[in-house]
Formats: C-alpha cells, structure tokens, sequence
C-alpha cells in the first residue's frame, strides 16, 4: 500500500497541529496525525536502538540529527496503519527539505502529495502565541526567535515545492472550524478518500 504524505507548515501560533489533529480525528480509517515532535518520543519509548540515540541527544539538550529525525519519520510513514499521514511543522529549514526529499526518493512507497501551508499575519501569530500562555517560553522575544526560524527558510521551501505543484495555502485567519473544513477537503481530494 503506497502512503500519501500530507506536510502542514505554518507560523507558530498558525493552528497547524490543531488543524491537521482534528483532520484525522474526522477520518479515523483513513488519515494519522503525527507532529516530528510526538515521533521522536513514541521511538524514544518504544526502546529502540534508534530511540535510545534520540534519547541521548534529548538528554544533553542537543538538537537530534536530521538523518535520525529523517529515519525516524520514514519507519513511522511505513509502520502507519492508515494510508494517509499528516506530519506538521516539518520540514522546518532548507536542509530538512532536501534531507526528506532525498528520502521519498528512496522510498517509491511514499508518495508526497502536498505541503499545505496554513497562512496567517505575524499579528495574528504573535495574538495567538502570547494569548494562550501556555508555558514561561511564550514571550515576545521567544516568539520573536520562533517567528524569525520560520520566516527564514520559508521563500525557499515554497518556492521548491511550488516547482513541483505541491504546494497548497490555506487562509488561517477565519475560524478553526472553516480552517479544518478546507483542509479535511484538500486531503480528501487529493489523497482520494
């Protein structure tokens, strides 16, 4: 069964995992939901060799390679149950971008459908992130790094995956509700479910 890849990117604040958690929610045969994030701690629990090396970066605080972020999302794209696969906040920068496209290259099983980004104003970004408070690092100068982080890369990966016509953008400035309708309707289409 070839897997269909759907990327969700957006600004911190954007609603992107929100958005693409409630997707496969709708659609529990068929779509999963995973952030890189929530990847590398289920294989850091499942006690693999390989969680055990992103627990040792984890552990020192060192950002984790991207050839293990790379392998770790690829052994969840194949173990996946469901034949779509939703990933948010990645790729995050131009070398995971190029590191994952050398990767679907090497795995005729799964297909890159679309990278959809979820637009919203840096007002909007910045009202949404310090609004919720969910943690000490919601500050304005957190977010002014995270924003930065985001911004950076971003012309270049559209403009890559524009060339190839992957990529979709979606209005997040209306409500969730109408947010996550677009989306469910984007990866239905596209996927074929």
């Amino acid at each position: 069964m070839k897997k269909k890849l759907f990327l969700i990117i957006g600004a911190p604040g954007s609603g992107k995992t929100t958005d693409a958690h409630l997707v496969a929610e709708r659609n529990p045969d068929k779509v999963v939901h995973y952030s890189t994030g929530d990847l590398l701690r289920a294989e850091v629990e499942s006690g693999s060799e390989l969680g055990k090396k992103i627990k040792s970066y984890i552990d020192q605080g060192k950002l984790v390679p991207l050839d293990i972020v790379i392998n770790t999302i690829k052994n969840a794209i194949l173990k996946a149950d469901k034949p779509v696969i939703l990933i948010d906040g990645f790729p995050r920068s131009v070398e995971q971008m190029k590191a994952l496209d050398e990767m679907l290259k090497q795995n005729p099983d799964i297909e890159l459908v679309e990278v959809i980004e979820i637009v919203v104003s840096e007002e909007t970004a910045r009202e949404r992130v310090l609004g919720r408070k969910r943690g000490p690092d919601d500050t304005d100068e957190v977010f002014e790094n995270r924003m930065k982080l985001y911004l950076e890369p971003l012309p270049e990966i559209e403009k890559f995956y524009a060339s190839q016509n992957k990529l979709v953008k979606i209005d997040g400035e209306r409500s969730i509700e109408e947010i996550v309708a677009d989306l469910e309707k984007e990866i239905k289409q596209k996927a074929g479910i």
